[in-house]
C-alpha cells in the first residue's frame, strides 16, 4: 500500500481547493490508474520566499534521494512507513525540510480473499479531494548538462500507517490522510517538529476515515495500460 491511486481533478480545480499560489505550466492529465514512476501533481510550500509560496508541481512517484546514482531507486520508494522515517537515511532530511501533499480522488487496495486478491476503490463519499501526506526530493541527473532544464527531477513518496476501522479489513496499511488543518501544518516549512504534526494527523485519522467509502472493482486496474473512469465503477456495474 498504496500502489495505485486516482487523480480525477487537475489544474485550476485543485488550485482553489488547496489555496495554491503558483502552478506548473503543464500538469499531467486526469488518471484513473496512477502507478509508481508516473508524473503526478503535488503541493509543496517553498521556504525560499517570504511568506512561503504554495506551489502545485509535477513530480515523479517514487522518491529519489539526492545521493542516488540513478532513478531506479524510486521505483521501490513509492511508499514510506510513517513510523520509521527518522530511522531511514532516505527519508530523514525530507521529513525535516521537504514535506508535500498528494491530492487524489481515492486509491486502490487489494483484499486477500479465498479465491485471490480483489481490488477495492477507496474514496471520499462526497467526492472531495483525499489528501495524502508525502515527502519530496530533488535529484540532479548527472548525465545532463547544467543548461538542460530536465536535469532536475522532482520525486515524492506517500506516507503509510497501520490501517484502522473498516479499512483494516481490506489491507493492513493505509495512507496517512490529512484534513485541511493538518495539511497546512504539514506543509509549513518553518515548523521545527514535523513528527508532532504527523502524529497529530495520525491521531485524527478516524475523522477522515469516517468520510470514506469503498467498493470492489474489476481486476483491470492491475494493468497499468488500463486507464479510464470505468476502473472505479463497482464490480457488479463494470
Amino acid at each position: 500500500m498504496c500502489g495505485r491511486f486516482v487523480v480525477a481533478k487537475v489544474g485550476n480545480e485543485l488550485v482553489g481547493e488547496l489555496r495554491v499560489d503558483l502552478q506548473a505550466d503543464e500538469l499531467p492529465p486526469p488518471s484513473y490508474n496512477v502507478a509508481p514512476t508516473d508524473p503526478v501533481a503535488i503541493v509543496l510550500d517553498s521556504a525560499k520566499t517570504e511568506p512561503p509560496t504554495r506551489r502545485l508541481e509535477v513530480a515523479r512517484w517514487g522518491l529519489v534521494p539526492s545521493w542516488a546514482k540513478d532513478l531506479s531507486i524510486g521505483a521501490r520508494a513509492f511508499n514510506a512507513r510513517s513510523e520509521e522515517l527518522e530511522e531511514k537515511r532516505m527519508f530523514q532530511n525530507a521529513l525535516q525540510k521537504r514535506r508535500a501533499i498528494i491530492p487524489s480522488s481515492g486509491y486502490y487496495e487489494w483484499q486477500q480473499q479465498a479465491d485471490g486478491k480483489v481490488p477495492h476503490f477507496i474514496h471520499p463519499a462526497d467526492g472531495s479531494p483525499l489528501l495524502f501526506a508525502g515527502l519530496y526530493e530533488w535529484w540532479k541527473d548527472p548525465s545532463k548538462g547544467d543548461d538542460d532544464p530536465a536535469r532536475w527531477v522532482l520525486s515524492f513518496t506517500i506516507l503509510t500507517r497501520e490501517a484502522i476501522g473498516e479499512l483494516g479489513s481490506i489491507h493492513g496499511r493505509m495512507p496517512v490522510f490529512l484534513d485541511v488543518d493538518h495539511a497546512d501544518a504539514w506543509l509549513d516549512p518553518t515548523i521545527d517538529y514535523p513528527r508532532d504534526v504527523l502524529d497529530a494527523a495520525v491521531d485524527a485519522a478516524p475523522y477522515v476515515t469516517e468520510t470514506l467509502t469503498f467498493h470492489p472493482v474489476a481486476k483491470d486496474v492491475g494493468n497499468v495500460r488500463n486507464n479510464s473512469p470505468a476502473l472505479i465503477e463497482p464490480l457488479d456495474a463494470a
